[in-house]
């Protein structure tokens, strides 16, 4: 059995379609779960109780790690650690493997290419959250007591309310209106398309000597600019040209009635600055196509529009 834990997200889902391709033994975990493959099982569990967690993780022989926080600092500090331990638990007691699925706020503000071995210098409250349940689950593995790996993503994209170009650009040209860009429109910044994240997820999950590592999922290394990714995306839309660049003076203005916005503030170096993500990695290990931006962009235009 292979169980995900944080069903119903979006890559949760691309994760679930994906691994029918290696086995039709399923289970779903989140406090509602629903079924993405008619053969699925799902399980009701809540990921901060141990006892829950252990038996959501029960007879699994791989586990995924996809579940996804609120986007408050405060909830990541109080709940991330009590997740990441019940899991680390439940896999340890169940002879489980643990895949992790991971972004990278750890990183903090990175000069030039992201790769497996960037140091981890977090510069905001959530990447210290992330830094510090990483370093959870590398001394469990460190100390063979679990046996795991971290497929890591850039910023993905895609048709999901989850992510910010979603809101900015996809969202805008879907209604059409102009899109937004954040801060700088002439930085260059990776994003990873959501079902080639599932699918990269599933293909480590299922390849043993893939555990105990560090993995970057694949990635377009022919990254966009701002003003770039928008001009692909009003062309697959069909919508208006040009867009409206958020500075962050304007940002924290909004972020004084926006909450949302207001816990994105800590993260705009990642906007003010090239965000480039290698997947090198994984590109020499993986027989794998990666989704180009164009033919990405244009997939999740006639996701929209159907």
């Amino acid at each position: 059995m292979q169980t995900i834990l944080g069903a119903n997200g979006v890559i949760a889902t691309e994760l679930a379609r994906a691994l029918t391709r290696y086995t039709d033994d399923i289970r779903l975990v989140s406090r509602h779960p629903r079924k993405v493959n008619d053969t699925d099982q799902t399980k009701a569990a809540d990921l901060t109780d141990p006892e829950q967690t252990l038996a959501a993780v029960e007879g699994a022989e791989v586990v995924y790690l996809t579940v996804g926080l609120p986007y408050k600092a405060a909830v990541w500090e109080e709940r991330w650690p009590i997740v990441m331990r019940n899991t680390i638990q439940a896999c340890a007691k169940h002879d489980a493997r643990l895949v992790f699925f991971d972004n990278v706020y750890m990183y903090g503000k990175v000069d030039g290419w992201m790769n497996e071995q960037t140091p981890i210098k977090p510069v905001s409250k959530k990447g210290r959250v992330r830094a510090k349940i990483l370093q959870m689950l590398c001394d469990e593995v460190e100390h063979a007591k679990l046996s795991a790996l971290v497929a890591r993503s850039a910023d993905f994209y895609g048709k999901t309310p989850l992510s910010v170009v979603s809101a900015l650009v996809f969202d805008r040209h879907a209604q059409g209106k102009r899109a937004q860009i954040l801060i700088d429109a002439e930085r260059k910044h990776s994003y990873t398309f959501i079902p080639d994240a599932g699918e990269a997820t599933a293909l480590l999950g299922n390849t043993p000597d893939a555990f105990n590592q560090v993995w970057h999922l694949p990635t377009d290394s022919n990254v966009l600019t701002g003003s770039e990714f928008v001009e692909e995306s009003a062309r697959a839309f069909g919508a208006p040209a040009g867009y409206t660049v958020l500075n962050k003076w304007l940002l924290s203005i909004v972020g004084v009635f926006n909450s949302v916005v207001r816990e994105g503030l800590e993260m705009s170096y990642q906007n003010e600055y090239d965000y480039l993500f290698s997947s090198d990695k994984f590109d020499t290990r993986f027989q794998f196509t990666t989704t180009s931006y164009q033919q990405g962009i244009k997939e999740t235009a006639r996701a929209y529009l159907r």
